[in-house]
């Protein structure tokens, strides 16, 4: 499979905004009908958007993310790092990257490269230009690359081979940030997969393969602290300071955890899978891991399969 044996495993913190809780402050139930009203409007300003630049009409009619973290919260209504932070919640509404998949959407029907076509004869998964339920379904094996390939490797994959895009050219090599293109059609792609649960496939042997590496990768404890992804992890309620920590023997905790593209608050960016992988190896101070390499692609996997079953929430915010 070639799995790249020099990346080590990182504390993986995915630690959810939190903050001071003060007097008169509205619970979560309460906040129900304002966050419907809020995204009616939304939805409402959007449409004209989408119908003059002519878009297909289903982009729009995704779940509110709100909501769907909110039938989360239902389900596990004593964890207590679902319900850390009520303002996390009502900050939903104005999520910035709702925005960013506008924006994606216009870029992913966009004639563009030195090609001049658009991407929509790329294959996610489900047939060429299909995005629902396609992000869901990844990491996934293409026949096309012969590997397992997450969203962004398909995506370079795509933008290279149709649209003819150098892999240094700026459109594909810049990631990260809400300004790059990669992160505006990654949160578009993905939000097509909003509300529906993580089903990653399993049925190629190097799936399997994959999966099963992200799995050592994931308990495998390395590195100057001797700790592994499992050392924050593996139970609940543990904390970074104030920051409650998922579980991924939680699956309703871990699909809040892996829910990304989403907007990080601290950063004041949306950020990508590829990018959270990634800090995890630095706040271990390991050496970083290469953005579509087979280790990367592993331990995404086994996050996602980890979460299988529960809805994904796209976009979503973070701390």
């Amino acid at each position: 499979m070639g799995l790249d044996q020099s990346m080590t495993v990182s504390n993986c913190g995915f630690a959810k905004n939190q903050m001071t809780l003060e007097a008169g402050d509205t619970a979560i139930g309460s906040v129900s009908e304002h966050l419907e009203d809020s995204m009616l409007k939304k939805a409402l300003f959007a449409l004209p958007l989408a119908l003059a630049v002519g878009m297909p009409a289903h982009a729009d009619m995704r779940e509110n993310p709100a909501d769907v973290l909110r039938h989360v919260i239902n389900t596990l209504p004593d964890s207590v790092y679902l319900t850390q932070s009520e303002q996390n919640l009502m900050m939903m509404e104005d999520n910035p990257n709702l925005w960013t998949v506008e924006d994606g959407r216009e870029l992913f029907y966009a004639e563009r490269g030195p090609n001049n076509v658009s991407l929509e004869t790329c294959d996610f998964g489900k047939g060429p230009g299909v995005l629902e339920g396609a992000y869901v379904e990844m990491p996934r094996f293409f026949a096309d690359t012969g590997r397992v390939m997450d969203l962004e490797s398909r995506l370079v994959h795509c933008m290279i081979t149709i649209q003819g895009f150098a892999a240094d050219d700026p459109a594909v090599r810049q990631r990260h940030g809400s300004n790059s293109d990669h992160m505006k059609l990654q949160s578009y792609i993905t939000f097509q997969s909003n509300g529906l649960p993580w089903n990653p496939s399993l049925s190629h042997p190097l799936e399997r393969a994959m999966r099963d590496a992200g799995e050592q990768l994931f308990y495998r404890r390395a590195g100057a602290l001797d700790m592994s992804c499992q050392t924050c992890h593996e139970q609940e309620g543990k904390r970074i300071r104030a920051s409650v920590l998922p579980s991924i023997n939680q699956p309703a905790e871990w699909t809040k955890a892996i829910s990304w593209p989403a907007f990080r608050v601290g950063h004041q960016n949306s950020r990508s899978t590829q990018h959270r992988v990634r800090g995890c190896y630095w706040q271990m101070r390991q050496g970083q891991i290469v953005a579509g390499s087979d280790a990367s692609i592993a331990l995404i996997a086994f996050w996602t399969d980890a979460a299988r079953g529960q809805p994904a929430i796209l976009p979503d915010m973070k701390r």
